[in-house]
């Protein structure tokens, strides 16, 4: 990770020298993990997509008020935090919320698919800032501090947030076995 940080800084001083191969470059590099954040903040696979174009844009006109390149990732993760609560504030239609999945009776094993769509659906029944909290920590690996960079408010309310989750996570998910279909 040390080269990659040295690289995207090297990246970001191009970039803002007006090198637009540079910024592409680092577009590339980040906009899986952006995507899948947003994807999993606001639940739909086109707002995701717009959110990311939109969180791209924005970081691009804004790369000169950036004081650390070095702190990139953390302050690209909260462009995209900002856009998706912006999105997640509008008034949604009816019935556009996560749907429900049912785990399978007591004692049957799951296939992995099953697996992950009851952890999605365990991450659908987290409060939003839990919900988070654990995607930017387990999906995203940031720190505690730079997780609290990311959301403006104090690392004790990150680690609050997380520690919550992951109780509640394995409450839901506790009951699953993975290890193949029975």
């Amino acid at each position: 990770m040390i080269f990659r940080e040295v690289e995207d800084r090297d990246l970001i001083g191009k970039a803002r020298r007006g090198n637009v191969d540079a910024y592409n470059l680092l577009v590339s590099r980040w906009e899986k993990r952006i995507f899948n954040y947003l994807l999993r903040l606001v639940g739909n696979r086109e707002d995701a997509l717009d959110l990311s174009q939109e969180v791209f844009l924005k970081a691009y006109q804004s790369l000169g008020k950036l004081e650390d390149a070095a702190r990139f990732a953390p302050w690209l993760f909260r462009i995209a935090h900002n856009e998706a609560y912006s999105l997640l504030r509008r008034p949604r239609p009816e019935g556009a919320g996560a749907a429900d999945f049912e785990p399978p009776a007591q004692g049957r094993r799951m296939y992995p698919v099953e697996a992950a769509l009851a952890v999605e659906s365990a991450l659908a029944r987290l409060s939003q800032d839990q919900r988070e909290a654990v995607l930017l920590k387990v999906c995203q690996g940031f720190k505690f501090e730079e997780m609290a960079e990311i959301l403006s408010c104090p690392v004790s309310t990150v680690k609050s947030r997380v520690y919550a989750a992951l109780d509640l996570l394995k409450e839901t998910l506790a009951p699953i076995d993975t290890r193949g279909a029975g």
